[in-house]
């Protein structure tokens, strides 16, 4: 076998012997996404230039972290394909692209995006959004083998890095808002064959439970649950302790949200909103921390789980932080799951703080909109405080740098609740007029603001904050170079001083950022790269707050940066023209019901009151505007399928589908 990309457990573990390499996806084991390079620092970060970028085929937003072995680069794009790229010149090596169809695009809640691939032994090991994990040689791109983790009658979706864990890899899956029970499973590297599995919810207890752990978990639960799922998705983040042999799971909102559907006598509903550990080597529970009993927010506990050696009131403790969208910081012991400390790193009002003697949130008198069944404005909302994009700690400094956001939204209980057989089923009212709104209190400030916020994780305190423009900014990389590095929604890849929160240096990127940067060396130069490309759920959804002046465009590259780079984009493209849309059509009561229905279904990929993210087609100046035949061939009948746009038939009948071309048509002109 080729001895290309040989990585195995025992490398990554000493990772920090080999400082030039970008090993596993948060770099280490521990996640900690802090490189020991210092090449590039506070003194020689304003000599970085562009030292070379690769345009890549995919559009919708690009999420991923690469990884870096012995000088080159592996990375995914969107829509799950997969590059090798020479890390020092930028040229392309391969690209495995495993053809998902256009359907998966309308069975994933959030986009199609993939956030990287692990390396092992020669292989590249990624997942792709419809549900397979595929090993490939590193060296040539070619399959060694694939096997399906997902029904894939069910919408279950992968747009996650798998993880390696000793000699097994680990992947979980996404699917909540369309009504899929969570489960993450261990793989062996070698063949595929499937090692364990961990389901994250309780299935029917008529079917028996696969263990005494899923028993416990169901005496927390009411009603029949499994009808909707349960939700409860590991879609994103795992950690590994190899000295503990613990793997930890984050995992996510219930399916649906609101739990006076999904569990309409209460309960905890575990493990939703749970970390949970994991035995690495059989897949066996630990112990686990609950984030948020009985989640009815979408406040997922799926984001970045960081390991790290603390000394807290004198003791040296092993801990894991975390981030979750709840808007809290919280420090355990991870050995024990113990809840050592958790404090708010953003003004919230679901909350007003965690009870440290039971380790719950004490929850504000109407916070639970599915019970009062009024409407209320809650921060955060479904976007998080914190969510996907991965924070940083510096063991240098001490501190955790995380990308946080204020971005409210008003949640309301979808009192008519149907399952729907395309589209999102997760209980809450996001369409109808909502009547009145308890709302926020004056002091939260600007609604939909974005931030990169410094925080002393044993004080459980904030050190700085640096305000950004947009709310929607990108994952974090820290360096022993005193350097937090991070991209912005604003076209940017800024270079901070890690102890101020000082700007020192910034390169125009032409298109929005996501993902976190990453650094390596080669020949003794230090590299700065970073997966570019505008795009995804919030960028899509809130195209009104992200995209007002519609400059926002999608430009997906691989950038990277070294001193004196000497490199240069190409001038950016200038945006299309824009023909005159078609004449207003239709009274007011057919535009209003064609705008409660685009919001339903079309607006979490085309954007609020129809105004575009700058990813997506900008359906206000779209040619299939100007006839109902035309606008049916792609709404109902499908003629756009392999690109990602479904026929909504199921849902949709002729005269809805006309109400929404009133309405896209409507605001056009405005």
């Amino acid at each position: 076998a080729s001895r290309t990309a040989w990585i195995d457990a025992d490398r990554i573990i000493n990772a920090d012997s080999e400082p030039g390499n970008w090993l596993a996806h948060g770099r280490t084991f521990d996640e900690q996404r802090h490189s020991p390079l210092d090449q590039v620092n506070v003194s020689t970060v304003g000599d970085l230039e562009l030292a070379w970028y690769v345009d890549l085929d995919t559009r919708r937003g690009q999420e991923a972290t690469p990884i870096v072995v012995d000088g080159v680069l592996y990375s995914t794009s969107a829509w799950s394909k997969v590059q090798a790229v020479d890390a020092e010149t930028g040229r392309l090596l391969w690209q495995y692209d495993p053809q998902v169809p256009g359907i998966w695009d309308v069975r994933a809640c959030c986009g199609v995006q993939n956030r990287g691939a692990a390396v092992w032994q020669g292989r590249v090991i990624s997942a792709t959004l419809d549900g397979r994990l595929l090993a490939l040689n590193a060296e040539t791109g070619e399959l060694i083998w694939e096997v399906l983790t997902t029904d894939q009658e069910q919408s279950y979706t992968i747009t996650g890095a798998p993880r390696i864990i000793g000699d097994k890899v680990i992947i979980g899956n996404g699917g909540a808002e369309f009504g899929v029970r969570g489960y993450v499973t261990a793989y062996d590297l070698e063949s595929g064959e499937q090692m364990w599995r961990f389901y994250t919810v309780p299935g029917n207890p008529a079917d028996g439970f696969e263990d005494d752990t899923q028993r416990m978990a169901a005496e927390t639960w009411t009603g029949e649950w499994w009808t909707g799922g349960g939700g409860g998705t590991a879609w994103d983040s795992f950690a590994y302790d190899p000295d503990l042999d613990l793997v930890y799971v984050g995992t996510g909102n219930g399916s649906p949200w609101a739990r006076a559907i999904r569990s309409p006598g209460g309960g905890d509903n575990l493990f939703l909103s749970s970390i949970v550990a994991l035995d690495a080597n059989t897949g066996d529970y630990k112990w686990h921390y609950q984030t948020v009993p009985g989640d009815t927010w979408d406040y997922t506990a799926v984001q970045h789980m960081i390991l790290a050696d603390l000394e807290i009131d004198g003791d040296e403790r092993k801990v894991l932080m975390q981030a979750p969208k709840n808007g809290f910081f919280y420090v355990l012991d991870r050995a024990t799951g113990e809840l050592i400390s958790a404090e708010k790193i953003m003004p919230i009002n679901w909350a007003t703080h965690v009870d440290m003697e039971t380790g719950r949130p004490v929850e504000t008198v109407d916070a639970r909109y599915d019970e009062t069944l009024a409407a209320k404005k809650i921060v955060p909302g479904p976007a998080g405080a914190h969510n996907w994009q991965p924070m940083t700690y510096s063991p240098e400094t001490g501190l955790v740098y995380i990308p946080v956001r204020q971005a409210p939204a008003v949640y309301k209980l979808d009192e008519d609740f149907e399952r729907q057989p395309i589209g999102l089923n997760i209980g809450n009212d996001f369409w109808s007029p909502p009547g009145e709104i308890i709302d926020l209190p004056e002091e939260f400030g600007p609604e939909f603001q974005g931030m990169l916020l410094a925080w002393d994780p044993v004080a459980q305190e904030e050190v700085w904050r640096v305000p950004h423009p947009l709310f929607e900014n990108g994952g974090l990389l820290s360096t022993a170079g005193n350097l937090v590095f991070q991209g912005t929604a604003n076209d940017e890849l800024v270079a901070y001083n890690a102890t101020t929160g000082e700007k020192l240096w910034s390169a125009d990127t032409q298109t929005g950022i996501l993902a976190p940067p990453i650094t390596y060396a080669i020949d003794g130069e230090q590299y700065v790269a970073v997966v570019a490309g505008w795009g995804a759920v919030y960028p899509n959804f809130l195209g009104v707050v992200l995209n007002a002046d519609g400059q926002r465009m999608n430009i997906s590259r691989i950038l990277a940066y070294k001193i004196g780079g000497g490199g240069e984009l190409p001038p950016k493209p200038a945006l299309p023209d824009t023909p005159p849309p078609p004449a207003i059509f239709g009274d007011e009561a057919l535009i209003n019901s064609g705008g409660g229905l685009y919001t339903r279904y079309c607006a979490i990929c085309h954007g609020v009151a129809a105004i575009s993210g700058g990813a997506l087609p900008d359906l206000r100046h779209s040619a299939y505007l100007g006839t109902q035949e035309a606008f049916d061939s792609v709404v109902l009948e499908g003629a756009l399928l392999n690109k990602g746009m479904a026929a909504w038939d199921a849902v949709l009948s002729a005269d809805d589908a006309e109400a929404v071309r009133a309405f896209i048509v409507f605001m056009a002109n405005q």
